[in-house]
């Protein structure tokens, strides 16, 4: 748990929360009311504290997406969804609104208007070989 985190005040109880399942590794919540992208948008978060995919260890992925999946599956069963959309931003620079790692299932029914793909580009620029270049963090 990390002092003023949002996240770890829900799942320790000092926050009101809207539960949808409870479990020793990982939490999954309704958002704040109004904030919500469809009929049940929820959000799946890790109990450990930690803020992005790229310092989380693996077994809390694990965790968080075996989550996600069940999510989905009584999004499916219980509210008629078709598929979901699973969002989540990572780090500086990436849009992510609450530094604990988290992801946000959101219900999508056929001809759903909700538009999960980025429509804009990076403006950013990597000379050279990328592949090679992540080829090559991942060997180091």
């Amino acid at each position: 748990m990390a002092d003023g985190c949002v996240f770890c005040s829900l799942m320790s109880g000092d926050l009101p929360a809207q539960w949808v399942a409870q479990e020793t590794d990982v939490v999954a919540f309704l958002p704040l009311p109004g904030s919500s992208l469809a009929p049940g948008h929820t959000l799946v978060v890790p109990r450990v504290h930690c803020v992005g995919v790229q310092d989380a260890a693996g077994d809390v992925l694990a965790a968080a997406m075996g989550m996600v999946r069940r999510v989905a599956l009584a999004a499916q069963a219980a509210l008629g969804a078709s598929g979901v959309c699973v969002l989540n931003a990572s780090g500086p620079g990436s849009g992510q609104s609450v530094a604990h790692l988290h992801f946000h299932v959101v219900p999508q029914w056929e001809d759903d208007p909700f538009l999960a793909w980025p429509e804009g580009r990076s403006g950013w620029v990597v000379e050279g070989d990328v592949a090679g270049a992540l080829r090559g963090a991942f060997e180091g």
